[in-house]
């Protein structure tokens, strides 16, 4: 009898890293499901033999059809959940309205959480299970400008935390990667939240976001510690291969560096490196 593949719901596959963890798992032989958020590059990923249903974290309706879908196609089974697609609006926190809050944590964290508690019915039934959240380094020091996709970063951390806690009684596993800078689009998709929401010119700190329109609008090129997103693959391989997964999966430089300044500095000295960026 022939063993069917392992089958993985990945999120935010039109790019990045979702992207690279779709192709590095098919290539693995495991059945990806490569959703998206826009049809469209669902489309574009069916063209290259992907599954890819489109899956909206903001629409719980999108939510439950992608997974429906993703059931009916493998009987009833799921072996791995890989949660990845989110977006930033940078910005002075006190330059962020109630309303892109609520709206960067729909899709950050709330979404999330719904897909992952839907998931997590069948990897209980079926005795098996992997749930892999992508974080940042910015879940776990913040930095200036982007206290939006901190919150949610910070938020996803300690959510995580405690589902993995608690799913110690089960045969789910449950990780964290934290990549830091790593090649994505990342920094473009955040220009229309940003011109949504962000009213830079009638701010405090007006003469303050020339520094930052700048990085937003005119790339510079790699950071310093930038690495491919197959640095990000690797990570999720061993988080879904081994028979201990790791709790957290550090991936750059910058995320080694900060992990641990922020467990042996004061926070007045972490806060103060920060600033001088």
């Amino acid at each position: 009898m022939t063993r069917s593949p392992r089958s993985v719901l990945i999120t935010g596959c039109s790019s990045g890293i979702g992207l690279d963890a779709a192709h590095g798992l098919r290539a693995r032989g495991w059945r990806v499901f490569a959703s998206c958020r826009q049809e469209a590059d669902c489309t574009r990923l069916r063209e290259l033999g992907f599954d890819s249903p489109r899956l909206d974290y903001a629409d719980p309706d999108s939510i439950a059809t992608a997974l429906a879908q993703v059931l009916a196609a493998t009987g009833g089974r799921l072996d791995a959940l890989y949660n990845n697609g989110a977006y930033a609006i940078p910005g002075a926190v006190e330059d962020l309205p109630r309303d892109a809050l609520r709206a960067i944590f729909e899709t950050n964290l709330f979404g999330w959480h719904d897909l992952t508690r839907r998931v997590i019915p069948v990897m209980r039934a079926q005795g098996h299970g992997r749930i892999v959240n992508c974080s940042s380094v910015l879940g776990l020091v913040p930095l200036q400008w982007r206290g939006a996709y901190v919150a949610t970063k910070f938020a996803l951390e300690g959510l995580t935390d405690v589902l993995r806690i608690e799913m110690r009684d089960t045969p789910i596993r449950v990780s964290l990667i934290e990549p830091g800078p790593v090649t994505s689009s990342i920094r473009a998709k955040a220009i229309p939240h940003f011109e949504r929401w962000i009213d830079w010119q009638g701010s405090a700190r007006a003469a303050q976001y020339a520094g930052l329109r700048h990085r937003l609008y005119e790339s510079s090129g790699p950071d310093r510690f930038e690495l491919p997103p197959s640095a990000v693959t690797r990570r999720l391989i061993h988080a879904l291969d081994s028979r201990n997964p790791r709790p957290r999966y550090y991936v750059t430089t910058p995320t080694w560096i900060m992990g641990t300044l922020r467990r042996i500095l004061p926070t007045r000295a972490l806060d103060a490196l920060i600033a001088r960026g």
